[in-house]
Order: C-alpha cells, then structure tokens, then sequence
C-alpha cells in the first residue's frame, strides 16, 4: 500500500526499483550482463512531485501536558431479531492530560449500516444530535468550538468508513459518543453472518494533497506499528432472538463464551483476553436447526408510508451435466498492504483456483502493486507446464509498492478475450485504496466484456470495494480471514460460476400496490440465498408478490401471499432499511446521471429518514460553554494496522521499475496537524529526529535521485553467481548541513549486496537538510533493499 515512482530502463536488461523508507529492489534477467544503467531517451518517467495523500506512523510525544490518545474504549452492543441486527456502537473519551483537545478517530462500520440516531453524554448531561445538511453540521460544529462549547460531529467519508470529531474536551473529563445503526442479515447456504468491522485499514492514494476534496483527506490517518494492540479497549456483546430453533452458534474471529437461553434464543460474550481484539473484523456465524432460513414478508405500517421487506427463497443449486469453458483472468494485489501473511493467504487462494481449472478453460495472471505485470500477452490453455508457470509467477512476488488498482483493470479490460468463451475477472485485494467509485464507475461501463468475482484478503478487509466490484459486475463477493479456509472459498467460486442458482430475474406484483421498490431489477442470483425485495405499500397489505427465473433445472417461479403477513410496528427498521438500500443504489456504487441531481435525492432522503449518508450529518453540540478561551490542540486518535497486515502498508516511497508503469506519486511522510516527533542522540551529542515537518531532498529532487542510482547501483557479480536474493536493511543519517553520516547495515544477505547499497549512499551528494520549526536538523532513515534475480 505504498505510492511508487517507475523509470524504464533497457529493456531485457536490470530492473532497478528503489522504494525510500521501504523496499529496494534489483533483479536480473539470467544470462545478461551490464556494468552500469541508463535509461533509454524515450523512457516514461512515472512521477508526480506533488505530496499525495497517505498515512503516516504515529510517534508519541513526551509531552505530559497533551494526551495524544484521548479514545479509551470502544464497544457494541449487537441484538439480532430475526434477520435484523440492530447495533449500538459506543466510544469513550477522556483527557488525562493538561490542554483542552479536540479528538479526531476514523472507524469502520458494514457497508450497508443504515445509521440513524448519535448521542453525546458529558457527565449527567445527554446531548441528542440532529440530522443536518454535511457542509451545515460541519459549519454548526465549529463555530460551537470555537465557541468553547463540546460538541461532537459524525461524518460519513465511505458507505464503510466514517469519522468522529469531538471538540473541547477538557482536562478530567470523561464523554461518550453513541451512534445506533441496523442492518439486515441475508443467509447464504443456510449460513446466517454478522460482521462487525473493527479498524480501517491504511489506504492508498496518488491523489495530491493540495487537490484532494474535503471527503478524502481521512486518508492521512496516523498508524502505530505492526504488532502494536490498540491504544483503546475492544469489546462487544451479541444476542440473538432468531424465532426459530438454533443449531449451531460460533466466531471464528475471536474467543467467545456462547450461551443458550432456549432453543431459539443465544448470548455471545467476548472473552476478557480479547480486549486488545480491535484490530480485525468481528464475525458471528450461526445457523438455523435443519438449516432452513426465515423467508416470507414483513411489513411496517407508518403514518405517511408503508413498508414491505419480501425474501423468497430461490431454487437449490444444480450441479450442471455439461460446464461452458471459460476464460479467467487473475488480478492479484501484490501491493505493500500485502506484505507477509496477506499475501500468504492470496497465494495459496491462487494455487487452489488455478491448480484445479478445467481442462477447457484458458486463464491469464496480472499482479498489480505500484504497476502491473502480465503473465502472457493473451489467456493460456490449462495445462501442466502452464499452470506450474503461472504459480511461479506469483509465488515470487513478496509484496512492496502501491497499490494501483484502476490501472491494473484497465490493463485486464484491453486484453483480447478467447472467441467462444464466457470471461471471468477474479480480483483479489485487500482493498486498502480510496478510489473504489472510480473501480465501480469502469466496472459498470465493461460488463459486456466479463462479469467480476472479488476475493478479500485480510483480516480487516475493505468490504466496501470487495462487495461493489460483484455488485457492479454481476460476480459475487468472497472474503478470506485465514488461509485455512482459502481451499474452501475457492471451491465455492468454482461451484457458483459455472452455475448460478436463479438468473434473468423477473418480479410482478399482482393485487398488491407496491411503488418505490428497491432493486430496480434484481441480479443473478449465485448462491442459495433469498431474493431480497424492498418497497413501499399503499392501501391494505393484499395480493401477491411473485418472482421468475431461470434454474439449473429450467424455468422457476415463487410467489408470496400478503395475506400470511401482518403490518407490525416492530418492524420500524423497514423504514431505515428502505432508504439505505435507495441510496445504496443510488450513490454508493457509483455516480449515476447528473452529480447534482444525485446529490439532492441523498441529501433528502438523509434528512427525511435520519440517516447519516455522503451529504448529512449527525451534529451534537451542548448548550454550556465550557472552555472560554475556545483554543484546544486537535489529536487524530492513531489506528492500529489490521491484524497480519505490516509495516509496508504504510509510510512514503519512490522509486524506479520496468518495463510496465503507472502514474502515481509521493506520499506525504508527517501530519501536518499535530507534529509529533521522535529524538536522540549521535555521537556527537546533534539531536537527530525520525520524523520532521520538512522532511529531507535530495538535490534536484526524485527525479535526480533516479538517475543517480540508476546510473551507479549495480547487482553485485557474487550475489549473481550463487543466486543471492533477499533485503538489505540499511540506516543512516541526513546531517543538519545535509551530509550523510552513520551508514549502517542493520541487517544483510552478503554476496555483496551490503557493501554495494552502503557504496551508492557514502557516493550521494549533500541534500537538502530536513527541518524542524523553520531550523535545519539531522534526520534519520532507515532504508530495507531488496535484490532479486528473476
């Protein structure tokens, strides 16, 4: 998850990628030789000077009188009533140290989590918040800071993703924030799922600072390091009332004590070990006795609307006499996000699908990082030689770079496709990218060139982009959290796309006046799970609801009668659910029609059903003024890295690679809210920071230090001989004068390759010094390259 810069060089020559602050990678062609590099005239440059948008590593501050972790605890507490969950989500603040603060956290919640109600609790006061226009919340919470009022501020910056701000909390005090939201559970093989996401992961982005609109700077975000638990506790508290007998209750995700209160009734607590487990998602899997699954109508009668939830159970998969050859293309995240286990869980994923693809069908790879590279320039036929070609093209990768998705699948959309073969693209991501519109938006204009399957690799994936890619290109979504269950998974793709259960689906409403129905037209359906229809009623609840489809074993039809079904006032979250599925498909997925004209319909149905979206806001603000002077510094409460994910999904780089490229850019390194830094001490008592608010330059910038390693760095003759590959970590300082001093080799892989990265820094001209408070300072960097011989 790492911003790269590309320069080509030669080509069938040495492929030389420098990642500053992350990866150097050098590798060879067998049986070629050169003694130094330099790029061609005609050499693409992949570079933007601009700083991007990019998390960056939390430093803590030994400052006593600032608390820079002012979120002490996080929990839920999650009621799951038939196939609703209704979710209470609550954080605690507190300011333990000498300044007023405003508090700043990024959380994650479902993709589809209809939000409808925040509160704020200051000691005995509870403030409700109010719905309001996003630029008019936004606007009432800062005057009301600037006022000396505490006040909070909940924003949406994805349909998954959204952002807390909590002003003036003084010194001592102690102030909660709850937000409520509902979600519906749709079963899919008998298998009920909810998941609660706990951390967002660090995003990517080549989008410069300078440019980037209001919903997107939530990118530079504070990280700690890998392996570091989370600065706040974790907990969560599950209960299910399904009115029907369950079979079988567990969490894969954490240690959980489950009990049962009858037959039909759970109680899921977490584990008190678990109170560090906010750094992956929450899953709670159960099932229904003789795996059946609630299907059938309910209804909710408002005062000015009514509401109608249908769930028809579609026919059971039929395991075809005869599969259609197909045509698969691989698109694999190799990025930094990716780095270790990830990537570990992707490969064996790729093994299994690939490993067993019928003899009939043709397949391709890409990997995408910073740039892509193609395994074949068209599909190849499944056999031995090919498919144990394919596997080492992948094992190879290790993870490093950007992760520059679009371009990655625009290359796959210009590849020619076999004649005569239905087309797949299978995307396996961790999704850690902030242009997920942009994905669906190309997605959505391809369709007749393959449908997409995504696969989600991670603990704490972005299941915002995993389930829009199937969403928009009519495939179906997979999420794999350990790479136990990678075989499994692909098994279940097999089985889906060479058969969906229910396609060309067709829905009528027969003596029943239903308006407003959501979806418009409903998907194929791929696995065994109920066809989900939402709507308005008008009048009394009569007549029919029927769907038709197509099935394994022809032609199919099921129908639902509105007088087994009873409007109940229990039902409100239809209310919610309703609106949340409209602005789903009107906005989540992807800009549809004029962007004005879009912004409008959201925007009110936010405001006429309270709920949180892309243009409302939720905004508490209590009446007393409680800090005078109104000043405050403002904390971004650092997140930590989802669990297995590494350190390379975060930070800075640049760098040079061949033959593919892609635009991209260099990621910002520091927070320019509040600068937290780190010291000490070099021999010769000169303070040496890790990180500044100018960082330190290279003369002539990037584009000069390209060149300069390009034309000096050389894979050294030994490692070449006895097949020395690996990574070099190396530190050293940038001196106040911009010398560089205290080169070390923090740790090597010999054959050279140590002396050779240490010989091309001690050659580097002077930099540019880094600065601190407008003085010139000594910085140090630590700097992993990799060599690698292909």
């Amino acid at each position: 998850m790492k911003t790269t810069q590309t320069i080509s060089v030669v080509a069938g020559f040495i492929t030389i990628l420098i990642l500053s602050a992350a990866t150097m990678i050098f590798s060879q062609n067998s049986g070629r030789t050169v003694k130094t590099l330099k790029p061609p005239v005609q050499a693409e440059v992949c570079e933007n000077t601009d700083k991007t948008l990019s998390p960056y590593f939390f430093v803590k501050s030994d400052d006593p009188s600032l608390d820079q972790l002012p979120l002490k605890a996080t929990s839920a507490q999650v009621n799951i009533a038939g196939v609703i969950a209704d979710v209470a989500v609550t954080q605690e603040y507190a300011n333990e140290g000498k300044r007023p603060i405003e508090a700043i956290y990024i959380f994650p919640a479902s993709t589809r989590a209809a939000v409808y109600s925040m509160k704020m609790t200051i000691g005995e006061r509870t403030i409700v918040a109010k719905i309001a226009e996003k630029e008019q919340a936004r606007k009432d919470y800062e005057e009301a800071k600037q006022q000396g009022k505490s006040a909070s501020l909940l924003e949406q910056q994805r349909p998954n993703v959204f952002q807390m701000n909590v002003a003036n909390i003084l010194p001592g005090d102690h102030i909660k924030v709850e937000m409520k939201y509902t979600e519906l559970l749709i079963p899919e093989d008998g298998v009920y799922e909810f998941v609660y996401p706990t951390v967002v992961g660090p995003r990517y982005s080549n989008k410069s600072e300078a440019l980037a609109s209001s919903d997107e700077k939530w990118v530079s975000n504070p990280y700690t390091h890998e392996g570091v638990t989370p600065y706040y506790s974790f907990n969560i508290i599950s209960s299910i009332s399904a009115g029907m007998p369950i079979s079988e209750v567990l969490c894969p995700s954490h240690k959980t004590s489950i009990s049962f209160d009858g037959p039909s009734v759970a109680s899921i607590q977490l584990d008190p070990a678990e109170k560090s487990g906010g750094n992956r998602d929450y899953i709670l899997k159960y099932r229904l006795a003789g795996n059946g699954i609630e299907t059938g109508l309910l209804l909710y009668p408002g005062t000015e609307e009514n509401f109608f939830l249908a769930m028809i159970q579609p026919p059971r998969s039929v395991k075809p006499e005869i599969i259609p050859p197909r045509e698969y293309v691989f698109i694999v995240d190799v990025s930094g996000s990716m780095h270790g286990y990830p990537l570990d869980i992707s490969k064996k994923l790729m093994r299994d699908l690939i490993s067993k693809l019928s003899p009939s069908d043709r397949f391709n790879v890409i990997l995408f990082a910073g740039c892509s590279n193609l395994f074949s320039e068209q599909s190849v036929a499944v056999n031995a030689e090919n498919l144990n070609k394919a596997l080492a093209f992948i094992d190879k990768e290790q993870g490093s770079g950007g992760t520059e998705l679009l371009p990655a699948l625009r290359r796959a959309l210009e590849l020619r496709g076999t004649e005569g073969y239905a087309r797949s693209f299978v995307i396996a991501t961790d999704g850690y990218v902030e242009v997920e519109r942009e994905a669906f938006d190309l997605i959505r204009k391809n369709l007749d060139k393959a449908n997409f399957f995504s696969f989600g690799i991670g603990t704490s994936v972005n299941r915002y982009l995993i389930g829009g890619i199937a969403h928009a290109g009519s495939g179906m979504p997979f999420v794999i959290t350990k790479p136990e269950v990678a075989q499994n998974e692909a098994d279940r793709f097999r089985q889906y796309v060479s058969n969906p259960v229910l396609s060309h689906i067709k829905t009528s409403f027969k003596g029943f006046d239903a308006y407003d129905v959501e979806p418009m037209s409903v998907p194929d359906v791929f696995a065994e799970r109920p066809v989900i229809i939402f709507g308005k009623y008008r009048g009394n609840p009569q007549g029919t609801i029927e769907i038709r489809g197509t099935s394994g074993t022809g032609e199919f039809s099921s129908r639902l009668d509105l007088a087994s079904a009873k409007p109940l006032e229990s039902n409100l979250a239809l209310r919610y659910l309703w609106a949340r599925e409209r602005i789903r498909n009107l906005d989540d997925m992807g800009a549809f029609g004029n962007p004005e004209d879009q912004k409008g319909l959201v925007t009110q149905l936010g405001l006429k059903y309270n709920l949180l979206t892309r243009f409302t806001s939720f905004v508490a603000i209590d009446n007393q003024v409680r800090n005078a002077n109104g000043g405050s510094a403002t904390i971004q409460q650092p997140l930590p890295l989802p669990e297995g994910v590494s350190d390379y999904a975060v930070g800075g780089v640049m760098g040079y690679s061949a033959p593919v490229m892609a635009k991209s850019s260099v990621a910002r390194e520091a927070s320019d809210q509040v600068v937290v830094y780190e010291e000490e001490k070099d021999t010769n008592e000169e303070t040496v920071f890790v990180m500044v608010e100018t960082m330190p330059e290279f003369p002539g910038g990037e584009k000069a230090m390209k060149k300069f390693i390009a034309e000096n760095l050389v894979y050294p003759k030994l490692a070449r001989e006895k097949g020395i590959s690996g990574t070099v970590y190396i530190s050293f300082t940038i001196k106040a004068d911009g010398s560089i001093t205290d080169i070390k080799v923090l740790r090597g892989i010999g054959g050279g390759c140590d002396e050779e990265a240490v010989r091309v820094i001690q050659m580097m001209p002077r930099w540019k010094p880094g600065a601190q408070r407008g003085l010139p300072v000594a910085v140090k960097f630590n700097l992993p390259v990799e060599f690698r011989i292909k």
